[in-house]
């Protein structure tokens, strides 16, 4: 299958998946479907439950089309196996009929996993925090083992010029807007690149919100290392308590003091949170831009690419140049 589907194709390919197919992809599997399916959230793949004549349910994993490559999904996959041979809870994908944790229908690539059943925090108490801690610390050390070859690099270049000159040449942004945008993010660059330097990376979780943290019986799982990438550890730290206000800060010294239970952490870190949360803002924007021909995020993000987007955007920008600025942690 071809990474270079475009984007105006991807709706057609993405609708031709009809609960019917995947029902097929999971017999082709070696699996017995009773024809139930549920479609659960996710914006950037499909995501389905499918429901077993054993009484069991998996969960189908739908890539989408131009995204990743094999070696790209294989490398998460390998990493999932790396955590659960550690005995870290985590979704580990189910080895395939064609002897790979990867197949195709209709040219969309799909992985299968057993489905993973508990609800996602709301909040955390101390206790909580302590326990997350803790697993992102030995998530952290299985990670830091060998490189991922084929994942993103989470760096200013990725995620703030690039993207940039993505946003640019591709028109994303009003012609009142641009130029000031522009200038604000290179400023944002000029001040944030030197930091980085000293910043070691390593395959970390990459998109670690509470979203993708579910507790179970046994405790608490990380789900969805879709975004796997090579970048700082604190990427995932901030991600996890991301107020910047006392109560935010006192969350957050509570879960490095679990997790350097299980792993150092380098305090020069903590002046990353800022550049890493200004990053996010641009690779988000760059990451719905790239998509805006999906008509399912024409209707999520209908906001999207206004004037007021921008200006919004511009001003979010600039906060954290203020804040990275005025460093004070």
């Amino acid at each position: 299958m071809t990474d270079a589907i475009k984007s105006h194709d991807l709706a057609h390919v993405f609708n031709e998946l009809t609960p019917e197919k995947v029902i097929h992809s999971v017999e082709s599997a070696g699996h017995e479907p009773t024809g139930r399916v549920a479609i659960l959230n996710s914006y950037e793949n499909r995501v389905y439950r499918i429901e077993l004549e054993n009484g069991d349910s998996l969960v189908g994993k739908y890539y989408r089309p131009g995204r990743w490559s094999n070696e790209t999904i294989l490398e998460e996959h390998a990493f999932l196996k790396e955590l659960a041979a550690e005995e870290i809870p985590t979704a580990v994908p189910l080895t395939l009929q064609n002897g790979s944790t990867i197949d195709e229908i209709n040219g969309i690539r799909f992985s299968l996993f057993p489905r993973v059943i508990g609800r996602s925090p709301q909040e955390m108490d101390d206790e909580a925090l302590k326990r997350t801690g803790r697993l992102i610390a030995r998530i952290h050390n299985v990670g830091e083992r060998q490189k991922a070859l084929h994942r993103l690099e989470l760096t200013p270049a990725t995620y703030g010029k690039k993207n940039l000159e993505y946003l640019l040449e591709n028109n994303h942004i009003p012609v009142e807007a641009a130029k000031h945008y522009e200038l604000t993010v290179l400023g944002l660059l000029e001040r944030i690149d030197a930091m980085f330097t000293h910043a070691p990376l390593q395959r970390i979780h990459g998109d670690c919100h509470f979203g993708n943290l579910i507790e179970t019986r046994d405790g608490f799982s990380f789900l969805d290392f879709d975004d796997m990438v090579m970048g700082p550890v604190v990427q995932d730290i901030w991600m996890l308590v991301p107020s910047i206000d006392a109560h935010g800060m006192k969350q957050r010294e509570v879960l490095l003091e679990a997790y350097r239970e299980f792993r150092a952490f380098d305090d020069f870190q903590l002046r990353l949170i800022e550049p890493l949360r200004a990053l996010r803002f641009i690779h988000y924007s760059t990451w719905i831009a790239r998509r805006f021909d999906d008509p399912t995020f024409q209707r999520m993000f209908s906001y999207f690419g206004t004037l007021q987007y921008w200006q919004n955007e511009i001003n979010d920008l600039r906060e954290q140049i203020a804040r990275i600025d005025n460093f004070y942690y």
